[in-house]
C-alpha cells in the first residue's frame, strides 16, 4: 500500500459496506444460488461479474430479464429481502478492525458516511447489530439512487449530503465497480481486500490510489 498521503486533504471517509465493512459477500452467491435452484434454473457462470456493484433495482431487472421471470422488480426486491434479512440481523458480522477503524476516525474529526448498493431495509438491520449508525452521519443505500456502481451516484450524494466536495472525500471499497465508482466521482479511494475478489487483487492495486489487506493496517497508518 502506498502509506504516503492516504489522509491528506481528507475531511470525509465513506466505507462501501457489503465485503469492505462486513463479511457478507458470500450470503450474497449463496441467495442467488438458492433463488435460482428454487425455480428450476441454472446460475449463470458470468452471474457475480454482470451484477456486481449494481442497485438491487437493477440485479432485479437484470434477472427478470436474464431469466424471464414472471415476478416484477419489486417483487424480487421484496425475495431477496426477506430471504437476506436473517443473516444481516443475526450473523453477518463487521470485518476484524473496522469498527475500532471508524472509532479512531471519527475521534479524529473525520465525517463518516456509507455508500452501498444494498437496500435500505438490510442496512438498517445491520445498524442494529453492529451499531453502524453510531458511529456515521450520512448513509446512501440503492433505494435513494437510480444508478448503481460503476456510476459515481452514490458517492456523489454522500458527498452532498455530507456537505463536502468530492476531493475531500477518501473512499474504502472492495470491488472494482465501487472502485471505478469512487475515482468517476472525483475521490481517493482505497482498496479492501476480500476473499470475494481476491482474483482480481492485482487489478484492484492497480485502479485504486491504496491498497490495504486489513483495517490492522489503516489502523497503524492513521495512528502514525
Amino acid at each position: 500500500m502506498r502509506r504516503q498521503n492516504l489522509f491528506d486533504q481528507v475531511k470525509a471517509v465513506i466505507f462501501d459496506m457489503d465485503g469492505t465493512l462486513l463479511d457478507s459477500m458470500h450470503i450474497w452467491r449463496q441467495i442467488d444460488e438458492d433463488f435460482l435452484n428454487s425455480r428450476g434454473l441454472l446460475m449463470r457462470p458470468d452471474l457475480q461479474e454482470r451484477i456486481e456493484g449494481m442497485s438491487m433495482i437493477q440485479t432485479a431487472a437484470w434477472f427478470k430479464e436474464s431469466y424471464h421471470l414472471a415476478e416484477s422488480v419489486e417483487e424480487l426486491t421484496r425475495i431477496w429481502n426477506a430471504m437476506a434479512m436473517e443473516a444481516y440481523e443475526k450473523t453477518i458480522e463487521t470485518k476484524p478492525g473496522a469498527i475500532e477503524f471508524m472509532k479512531m476516525l471519527r475521534d479524529r474529526g473525520y465525517a463518516l458516511a456509507i455508500g452501498t448498493s444494498n437496500s435500505r431495509p438490510l442496512v438498517e438491520a445491520s445498524f442494529s447489530r453492529n451499531h453502524l449508525d453510531q458511529l456515521v452521519s450520512v448513509c446512501v443505500t440503492s433505494d435513494e439512487i437510480s444508478r448503481g456502481k460503476p456510476a459515481p451516484d452514490i458517492y456523489l450524494r454522500a458527498a452532498r449530503d455530507l456537505s463536502l466536495s468530492p476531493a475531500s472525500c477518501l473512499v474504502f471499497e472492495d470491488i472494482l465497480p465501487g472502485i471505478a465508482a469512487a475515482r468517476t466521482a472525483g475521490m481517493k479511494v482505497c482498496a479492501v481486500e476480500d476473499p470475494y475478489s481476491a482474483a482480481v487483487r492485482d487489478q484492484k492495486i492497480r485502479e485504486a490510489d491504496y491498497f490495504i489487506d486489513s483495517f490492522a493496517e489503516a489502523i497503524s497508518i492513521l495512528s502514525q
